[in-house]
């Protein structure tokens, strides 16, 4: 893609994520994001064959984003931007999305936030499962892989909603140290059979 294909891609994805947070997904049109996006209907359809094609896509790079820069671990960025990146993926993550790059924080809380909300998840789950590599779930009496992956995906993503309602007003440390306690006592639990196996 070339520099003036990802210049319209972007003018497209700033139009249509100031659009979301103003009104719900289903209630706008392709002429409006068209319009605040400044190009034709031919350049659009060039670039998405539908609307929902323009929201899969958009959210494919928002967590890839995301969710790359966090498994980074050589990556430093604001207070970390002298030193080391913070050890735990999840803080990492949080980090991120404090810095709402691309008002990430605006679409996961905007009125069609339960669309980004189920993207997210799903983005999250490649990254639990690279975490959860490093305890092997091989005990037949362990919970299903599958199974804890969507646990510890959805209570990530229930953990950043309360963030969220909140106002954000715990740090990223704070949010994470909450979000471990209590996923960590399933962790160990998967541990301990494992071990008794």
């Amino acid at each position: 893609m070339d520099r003036r294909q990802e210049k319209t891609r972007k003018a497209i994805f700033d139009a249509f994520s100031e659009l979301l947070s103003q009104k719900s997904y289903h209630k706008i049109t392709v002429q409006e994001i068209i319009d605040a996006a400044n190009v034709g209907r031919t350049t659009f359809y060039a670039h998405f064959e539908t609307k929902d094609d323009l929201l899969r896509e958009l959210c494919a790079e928002l967590f890839a984003h995301i969710i790359g820069a966090a498994l980074d671990h050589t990556h430093t960025h604001g207070r970390y931007s002298d030193g080391e990146a913070p050890a735990s993926v999840f803080l990492h993550l949080l980090q991120h999305l404090q810095e709402n790059d691309r008002n990430i924080l605006g679409l996961l809380s905007c009125e069609s936030s339960d669309l980004f909300l189920r993207y997210f998840k799903n983005s999250l789950n490649h990254l639990v499962r690279l975490q959860l590599e490093q305890i092997p779930l091989h005990d037949a009496q362990a919970l299903p892989e599958d199974f804890l992956v969507n646990h510890i995906s959805s209570t990530f993503v229930e953990t950043v909603l309360w963030w969220l309602n909140h106002k954000q007003k715990q740090t990223p440390e704070e949010l994470t140290g909450y979000f471990l306690r209590v996923i960590k006592p399933v962790l160990r639990e998967e541990e301990g059979n494992r071990s008794r196996g």
